[in-house]
This record gives C-alpha cells, sequence and structure tokens, in this order.
C-alpha cells in the first residue's frame, strides 16, 4: 500500500459517504436516518478516529525522536478502519469493557504483517482513555463540521424569510390566544438568531476540542518512562509539554491545561451546546406545528409526493419535518443531562460513568446532526401564506388591538374606566359577533370623540406592528467586530 504522508488525514476520514452505518439502522429514529452526520459517527467512524489517535500518537513521539519514523509511518499506514472487523473488537469490548485494548491488538498484528519491528512502538506508553478520548473529540470536530454547515443553510434561508415578510402582518399569540399582531418577518428573524446563537456556541465548542493525553492516571508516566529508554530529554515536564503539543498539532486538536481523564468538561461542554441547537430547532419546530394545524394554515412544509402520508387517512398531509425536530429537540436535553452527570466521576478514571458517555454523546451528535439536517430543509422550503394570516388577524373582529385602544382612550376617560369600557365591549362583540370597532362606535363616550372612520383605522390590526420592521432590520444588520479604541489601537 502506498504510504500516507504523516499528517494528512487518511482516506474516507472526513467523508463516510460509503461506510456502513451498522446495525442500529435509524428505524426508530427517522430523523438522523440517512443524514450525514449519521456516517460521521458511526461505528466505522469512531473505529477510524480512536485509529487515527493512534497513528496522530505514534508520529508525535516520532517528531520528539522517541519513535523511528519508520515505526510511525507503519502505525499510521496501518490505521485504517476498512482493515478491521468491528464486530470482532465489538465482541472482544466484553472482555475488557473498552474498544481500545483489542484494538490495539488487532493494530499490532496489522502492522506485525509488514513491519515486525515497529508493532512494539504501537500504544507506546499510553492508555485506553487517551485513544478513547481523543477518538471522541475527532468524531464530534467532524459532526459538529456538518452540523453548523446545516445550521449556516438554515440561517440563511430564515434570512430570507425575514427578508421577505419584513411587513406581513399576522397575528400574535401568548397562551395559545390571539394576543396583538406581528409580522411573520420577525417571527422569522426570531428563528434565524437562535439558529445563529447555536452555531456561535457550537463554534466555541469545536475550537476548544482537546486531545487527551495523561497516561494510566494522568500523570504520562508510561510515556516519560518509555521517552527515558530512547535518551529524551532529562527534563520530564519539558518532553511532557512537548508530547502534548505535538500530539494536537498532529490532531488539530486544543491542547488541554490538565489530562482530563476524571475532569469530564469535554463532553459536558459538547452537551450543552448541543442541547440548546436542538432546542432552537425545536422552537422552530414547534411553530411550524401550530401555524400548519388546519384552522390557522398559515405557513406549510416542502411539498415533496408521498412524504407525510398517513396509513389510515388519505386526506391527510402531517408536518414530518417539524415532527422528526422536535423529537431530537425533546430528547437531547436529557441525553445532555446524563452527560452532564458523568462529571461526577470518582479517583483518576470512572468504572461506569466514563462508560456511559459513549453512547450518550453519539446520540446526542446524531440527533443534533439529524435535526439541523431537517431543519435547512424546512427552512429553504417553507410555504407561507399572506392571505390566511391576514384571514387570521380578523377572527377576533379587531379585538387583538384593543391594547392600542386602551392606550389612546385612558388619557381621555381616566385608565380605569377605559379598561372596563373595553373589557365590556371586547365581551359583547364576541358574544354577538360583531366587529369591535361597531360596539365602541355604539358608546357615546367613544362616538364624541371619534367617528366610525377614525375608529376603523385605529382598530385595524395592520397598523399597529410596533416597530417589528425595524427590529427584522437590526437582525438582518452584519455584526461588526468592535473597533479599536484611540487610547489602545491593539485593544
Amino acid at each position: 500500500m502506498t504510504a500516507v504522508p504523516a499528517a494528512a488525514p487518511r482516506r474516507g476520514v472526513e467523508d463516510h459517504s460509503g461506510a456502513d452505518p451498522g446495525a442500529d439502522s435509524g428505524l426508530l429514529s427517522p430523523v438522523r436516518a440517512g443524514v450525514p452526520v449519521e456516517r460521521a459517527v458511526s461505528d466505522l467512524a469512531w473505529l477510524q478516529a480512536m485509529l487515527d489517535a493512534e497513528s496522530a500518537l505514534a508520529r508525535a513521539q516520532a517528531v520528539l525522536g522517541t519513535v523511528p519514523v519508520s515505526a510511525a509511518e507503519a502505525i499510521t499506514e496501518a490505521a485504517d478502519a476498512r482493515r478491521f472487523d468491528l464486530r470482532a473488537l465489538a465482541l472482544a469490548c466484553r472482555e475488557t469493557a473498552n474498544p481500545v485494548v483489542g484494538l490495539v491488538q488487532a493494530l499490532g498484528r496489522l502492522v506485525a504483517e509488514t513491519a515486525p519491528e515497529a508493532a512494539e512502538y504501537v500504544h507506546r506508553g499510553s492508555t485506553s482513555q487517551d485513544i478513547l478520548d481523543t477518538g471522541a473529540m475527532l468524531v464530534a470536530r467532524r459532526a459538529l463540521r456538518l452540523i453548523r454547515a446545516d445550521l449556516d443553510r438554515t440561517a440563511g434561508a430564515l434570512a430570507g424569510l425575514a427578508e421577505r415578510h419584513r411587513d406581513t402582518p399576522m397575528a400574535g399569540r401568548t397562551l395559545a390566544l390571539h394576543a396583538v399582531p406581528i409580522t411573520f418577518g420577525l417571527k422569522a428573524a426570531g428563528w434565524r438568531e437562535l439558529v445563529r446563537q447555536a452555531e456561535r456556541r457550537l463554534a466555541t465548542v469545536q475550537d476548544a476540542l482537546p486531545v487527551s493525553l495523561g497516561g494510566a492516571a494522568g500523570t504520562l508516566a508510561g510515556y516519560l518512562e518509555y521517552a527515558r529508554l530512547e535518551g529524551a530529554s532529562a527534563d520530564p515536564g519539558d518532553y511532557a509539554d512537548r508530547l502534548v503539543d505535538a500530539f494536537a498539532a498532529e490532531t488539530r486538536l486544543a491542547r488541554p491545561v490538565l489530562p482530563w481523564h476524571a475532569l469530564r468538561m469535554p463532553p459536558a461542554d459538547l452537551a450543552a451546546a448541543l442541547a440548546f441547537t436542538t432546542g432552537a430547532l425545536g422552537k422552530i419546530a414547534v411553530d411550524v406545528q401550530v401555524l400548519t394545524r388546519t384552522e390557522v394554515g398559515e405557513v406549510g412544509e416542502p411539498v415533496v409526493v408521498g412524504r407525510g402520508g398517513s396509513s389510515a387517512m388519505p386526506h391527510k398531509r402531517n408536518p414530518v419535518l417539524a415532527t422528526m425536530i422536535r423529537s431530537a429537540a425533546l430528547q437531547v436535553p436529557a441525553l445532555a443531562g446524563a452527560l452532564t452527570q458523568c462529571l461526577v466521576t470518582e479517583d483518576e478514571r470512572s468504572g461506569g460513568a466514563w462508560h456511559a458517555e459513549w453512547m450518550l454523546l453519539r446520540e446526542c451528535l446524531r440527533l443534533a446532526g439529524g435535526a439541523a439536517h431537517t431543519a435547512a430543509e424546512l427552512a429553504e422550503g417553507l410555504v407561507v401564506r399572506p392571505e390566511r394570516m391576514r384571514a387570521n388577524l380578523g377572527l377576533t373582529g379587531s379585538q387583538l388591538v384593543s391594547e392600542r385602544v386602551a392606550a389612546v382612550l385612558s388619557p381621555l376617560l381616566g385608565r380605569s374606566r377605559a379598561r372596563q369600557l373595553l373589557t365590556e365591549a371586547a365581551a359583547a362583540a364576541e358574544r354577538d359577533g360583531i366587529p369591535l370597532h361597531t360596539v365602541l362606535g355604539a358608546i357615546p363616550e367613544v362616538a364624541t370623540r371619534f367617528d366610525d372612520q377614525e375608529l376603523a383605522a385605529l382598530l385595524d390590526p395592520v397598523t399597529y406592528t410596533g416597530v417589528a420592521g425595524a427590529l427584522v432590520d437590526r437582525a438582518m444588520r452584519p455584526v461588526l467586530p468592535p473597533r479599536p479604541s484611540a487610547a489602545n489601537p491593539g485593544s
């Protein structure tokens, strides 16, 4: 086989489009079935990430002169997940409670086939947790790239909706009832801001994903001892620092302040950001579900032949995209809570808490990835129906502008009297099924101050959207970096 350049990503690492996602087909998790993130966090991808960690460690040690360059090259060449039996490794895990021990044995045998002298340098001085945790960070980084790309798509589509519908009036709803008018542009701008904030949180977490390098109990003693035998620097601290730096450079992950075997901040940070992300997308989903209701009908999901059908009711076209997004939004925070609990870990390595993280983290990544991919499709194809929004504004006979009338009448009649009058008038309008401005026009205290035309204008919901348009403009405005002060240009 042709040698792979030492620092280059291995083929198939970033794109697992040809990989088998494994026995978990997604049958009970449609939100992530078939989306790119599913393969990025598959068993094959996870295996490749651990192999990448092993080969990166060998290359880092070779940079420092404590592993022969030829051995690092042989290990890198053998570290191809397609050459391993996933099921056999999984079964071997039952004997050691983690996949790395069996993986190291299998990798050593592969290396020995072509470079027997290099086999002894596989996993040299290392421990299972260094490899699995570093692999987890590599998997997370690849998944976050996909998720953030879909969030960017979603934000772009929502920006278009916000700008096109900047002044499209609709009923604002509080506690499920008509409140005051808003614009659909403002609602879309709010959705976009949630998505942008989610992307920023993921970007921050992604930039900080660290390598794991601590050895058996967080002291790097094994690495140091092997390095001493190879004649490395007499200063253990200097060698340890250079090893962590070299490992971080090979993996392109961040350098942690301390080994984090028992300091589970990286998975907890990931969990928090993924929970926020799915929560943000879930807000969009539930709003779409409400607005697609038959009796509301203000938006609709993109039309795809055959999508949304019911097994019993041929007339239905269910909002399946919003439903799938919402399902993820309800699951990830619970999983993230379990990941956060794993901060409570005993000693220098946990017997169970660390092991519990793996599936929780993978599920958070693929559910968030599925939700983000689905949200992009939903936002890009959302059908907006301004005519239904306008019709629904009239359902309460202008009562949703009562706040405005109260503000106008209070200086004239007194606040208490104005509120009492409007409460009685609204009740009469609802009871008799007539517009509020008609009821108000029949009240002498009002009729002497406003004619019918003035009342109709005052109660027109289209003219009572506050600064919704200006808020949309503000939300769409590019965010500029802070300008350096004159006193401190470098600040």
